[in-house]
Formats: C-alpha cells, structure tokens, sequence
C-alpha cells in the first residue's frame, strides 16, 4: 500500500499490510457502540438537526482483537471514545484527551479520547454545537454523523506527532483527520469501509486540496 492514500476496505484487512511499528501515530475514532450512526443528529434550538442514513455500524464497540493490531502497526495511540470501552485497552493512561465542544442540549458536553503518552491530561476547547461552530467563517459541512473537526485534529498533530511521523486511521469518516494530515505534510494511511461515507470524504479531500492549491496561487 502506498502512503497518502485512503482505502475504501476493512481496516482489520488492512492493518495486516503492515509490519510492527510502522506508524508512528494512530488517530483513531472506532465506533462507540452508542447507535450514533444515522438518524437526525446535530440539531439545537438554533438549527434543524441533519438527517442521516441510518448505516447500523455504531452499534457495538471494537473487539480486543482490533486493539492488538492498532498497537501492532503504531508506535503511539490516540483512540476517541475509549471512556465507552476502556475494558478492551490493555494499558492504563495519564494522558487523556478532552475536546470540550462548548456544547448545550442532549449530546455530551465533551468527548474523552485515551492516548499512549506518558504526560498529563490536556484539553481542546472548539465549538461544535449544531449549527454553531468556532469558525464560522469557514464553517465545515457535515457529512458524517459523528464528524470531528479538522482544527481538533490539526491540535493532536501539532501536540503529539513529530516531523516526518506516518499516521494511521482505521476510521476515516468525513477525512478530518487526512485533511489535516495533508494540510500540515504529514503521510497517513486511511480505511473506510463504508462506500458512501468513502466516496463523499474523498470528493471532500479533493475540495481541500483545490482549495489550497487556489490559496497558494493567490499568494504568487
């Protein structure tokens, strides 16, 4: 497999590509087994919730067995929703991640993500509230029922990924994580298994880099 790439296939299949350690870093947000996976999400006395296809793949957390490959392949770990299935990681942590997304009505006011580092536990403050985001000037559109924001992702590479690190994603999703892989000029690897939720991250990536590519012509 080649770096850079997102593969639409079974991350479990394509862990197995390859050898111990190759990654430097794994981003990670596996499902939660909490049924977050379609319906009407996201809305507030602001704006109308998004309906999503209901896809039924959030109904039950990883296995062990995706745990053991994740830490075969990566160096370092950082797994979004653990606090729902902490019981499948082997190793206890001092560095727990919290987004706190500013958040008001029924959906959980902060998301808690386990890491492999030795260090103390940090905390990213982004708005992501329905309609309201912290940029809302550059507002992302949702594609996915569970999207995460590119800048969460740009903060966990800028804290915890080094120069030169290959990152990993067993879970793609909407691509905010390959988004700011390409953004900042780190390699990655992606999996998707879902083909639609494939297909609209990859025309989505496709947008951004355009995007940039029209930036840097302003810029000559």
């Amino acid at each position: 497999m080649e770096l850079n790439q997102f593969y639409n296939m079974d991350c479990m299949e394509g862990m197995k590509q390859f050898p111990d350690k190759y990654f430097e870093l794994a981003i990670v947000d596996p499902p939660y087994g909490i049924g977050m996976d379609g319906g009407k999400i996201g809305g507030d006395n602001l704006g109308v919730a998004k309906d999503h296809v209901k896809k039924e793949w959030d109904s039950l957390p990883p296995e062990k067995e995706y745990f053991e490959q994740l830490m075969r392949v990566s160096k370092e770990q950082i797994v979004w929703g653990a606090n729902h299935y902490i019981s499948k990681i082997p190793f206890d942590s001092s560095c727990w991640l919290v987004w706190d997304k500013d958040n008001t009505g029924n959906f959980a006011d902060c998301e808690l993500a386990w890491t492999s580092f030795d260090t103390a536990v940090r905390k990213f403050r982004y708005r992501w509230n329905g309609m309201l985001q912290e940029n809302m000037k550059n507002k992302e559109i949702r594609i996915h029922p569970t999207q995460k924001p590119v800048a969460l992702y740009k903060w966990l590479l800028k804290n915890y990924a080094k120069p030169g690190d290959k990152i990993l994603d067993t879970h793609v999703g909407s691509a905010s994580s390959l988004i700011a892989c390409y953004d900042m000029g780190f390699e990655y690897i992606g999996f998707e298994i879902d083909e639609d939720y494939y297909n609209m991250a990859q025309k989505r990536i496709e947008e951004n880099k355009a995007q940039l590519r029209f930036d840097f012509s302003l810029e000559d």
